[in-house]
């Protein structure tokens, strides 16, 4: 069984931290507007609604096999959280299989930031038995795309809820 554990991940501008519920009211005011919504429905979240999903995410996940891994986006020179990445990570008879997202909040988009993040998740889990990195992504949200290219995944042709599943295969 396969149990990871989320750890600080460093790159060029940017430290992924492993998600703690304190990071709830500036991710709130990180993730304010409702425009990130526009493909994945709902609205932004209060603090409170943050703090009790974080509680969930941290406490990690009922199933056996099966780790989430989150972690906010910091840029480290402006010094403050920026969005967020995860994983959940889930054991099969090859080792792992790890669905990530990505969601970088609207002041900070058109930076590369969520491509960094994106990028360094990746290697992140190619130094675990991660076997597949999935991703599925809204076949008009052309920015998702590019993160997903830069993280090295691809289109497929499996649908999954309106959303193209996008696949990295590591050998």
């Amino acid at each position: 069984m396969i149990t990871l554990e989320p750890e600080t991940i460093r790159t060029a501008r940017l430290d992924l931290l492993p998600l703690r519920v304190g990071h709830a009211g500036e991710m709130a005011v990180a993730l304010s507007d409702p425009g990130l919504h526009a493909f994945i429905g709902g609205t932004p979240s209060t603090v409170q609604e943050l703090r009790a999903r974080y509680e969930r995410l941290v406490a990690g996940s009922p199933r056996p096999g099966e780790s989430w891994c989150n972690w906010v986006v910091r840029l480290r020179d402006a010094a403050c959280l920026t969005g967020y990445v995860q994983a959940t990570v889930t054991a099969d008879e090859r080792g792992a299989v790890a669905e990530i997202a990505w969601v970088v909040g609207t002041p900070w988009q058109g930076r590369g930031i969520a491509s960094e993040a994106a990028r360094s998740l990746v290697a992140w889990l190619r130094k675990h038995p991660v076997h597949t990195v999935v991703a599925h992504i809204h076949p008009g949200h052309g920015a998702s795309a590019a993160v997903a290219t830069a993280a090295g995944l691809a289109p497929t042709d499996r649908w999954h809820d309106g959303e193209v599943r996008w696949q990295l295969t590591i050998s």
